[in-house]
């Protein structure tokens, strides 16, 4: 799970190793079709007649290292012809260029983070999850049902995953992620012969480019069209809502983030969380700092900046001002406190315990959106929230 203070947060083995010398072929050359990725920086999709290449290109931050699987129909890939333009998938092999082959549309699968589950959802194909590390983060109604009736299998951490069921699972893929680096607890699945692709949606610095990487899930189960569809509709909503306080020249001054052992932490200012604030009609009084993660600050230095900031937006898991000023008298001094205008996202939790927010917000921007759009300028929305409620007293 990827949680607010730090975003969480393979290539694979299935390669065909060669000595003889072969011609340099490359993956660059014009695909049969491109889908159209408009917004996310961290993935491509090039789609030729016989097979599909998905590129990773930013798997987890600072990467310097491109991933790129071979997408295949049925498992059987047939010699590229002259016109389709495409690269031979046997020479790309042979060069060490892909990464994995991964059979579509995939029939079984593992997956690593909450908030790759709503894409499974919203394509359709939330029944061929058969693996999840830690599944009380899991909230979603309809996964947790199939963890119920014993149809996903708990696979321990993503950092530290129970490999040996996983191989026993026999899934198509397993879709991980890695926080500073490649995620070595996946080796012995490649050994095994599982494809295994990283999934880099929580690195992207935009709030519609996080949502965009449901079409790295239609690529997988041959519905790019429906992803692109999908993807479609959050956008328009997003930005028609992003419209609706464009022309607004109050924009109210916001805080965020709580303490976690002596140390504040809030978002800086390019990530997506500053942008969704910014895109709500705030002002974000940290959004001149530089990054995408947290800054981590006194709470001394927040109160010098922030205290008279007119909301208080995520203050970590906090629900109540009665706990917020019990944990810390300072908290109390804080005029957006006073005048109870501190919202939380942290109500909203699943079955057993695991926070909506987490998996379900970077898939839907555009609700999001709307609940600080509500928050900020109420007058605007007059829907019920979705993530975030007042705090209670």
């Amino acid at each position: 799970m990827k949680k607010w203070l730090s975003c969480l947060l393979i290539a694979t083995s299935i390669l065909i190793s060669c000595t003889e010398k072969v011609p340099e072929t490359s993956i660059k050359k014009e695909a049969h079709s491109k889908t159209t990725v408009a917004f996310a920086n961290g993935f491509s999709i090039q789609k030729f007649k016989n097979y599909t290449l998905l590129e990773v290109t930013e798997a987890f931050p600072n990467s310097k290292k491109s991933f790129t699987y071979a997408l295949v129909p049925d498992g059987n890939f047939r010699p590229s012809v002259e016109e389709d333009n495409a690269p031979d998938l046997n020479t790309l092999l042979k060069q060490k260029k892909i990464d994995a082959i991964i059979k579509t549309p995939v029939e079984k699968i593992v997956v690593t983070s909450t908030t790759h589950i709503p894409s499974l959802e919203m394509l359709g194909v939330a029944h061929t999850l058969v693996g999840f590390p830690n599944r009380d983060y899991i909230s979603s109604p309809l996964s947790r049902k199939r963890i119920e009736n014993g149809e996903i299998t708990e696979l321990g951490q993503n950092e530290s995953l129970n490999t040996e069921l996983a191989i026993n699972l026999e899934p198509d893929a397993v879709v991980t992620f890695g926080v500073e680096g490649e995620n070595t607890s996946i080796n012995s699945l490649q050994r095994a012969g599982i494809p295994v692709l990283y999934n880099g949606d929580w690195v992207e610095k935009n709030p519609l480019g996080k949502a965009e990487w449901i079409k790295f899930f239609g690529a997988l189960y041959g519905k790019e069209k429906l992803a692109d569809s999908l993807f479609t509709a959050i956008k328009n909503d997003y930005l028609s809502l992003k419209k609706k306080v464009q022309t607004i020249q109050d924009r109210p001054t916001v805080l965020s983030g709580a303490l976690y052992k002596d140390v504040w932490y809030l978002p800086k200012g390019n990530s997506w969380q500053a942008q969704i604030l910014q895109d709500a009609g705030g002002d974000y009084l940290w959004s001149d700092t530089e990054g995408a993660g947290s800054i981590a600050l006194s709470i001394e230095s927040v109160l010098d900046k922030g205290q008279k900031a007119e909301y208080w937006v995520a203050p970590g898991q906090y629900t109540s001002y009665t706990k917020l000023e019990s944990d810390n008298p300072v908290y109390g001094e804080f005029e957006a406190f006073q005048s109870k205008r501190v919202y939380t996202f942290a109500k909203g939790i699943g079955e057993k315990g695991g926070v909506l927010y987490y998996e379900l917000a970077p898939n839907r921007p555009d609700l999001v959106l709307k609940d600080l759009i509500k928050i900020l300028h109420p007058e605007l929305i007059n829907q019920p929230f979705t993530f975030f409620a007042p705090l209670d007293d």
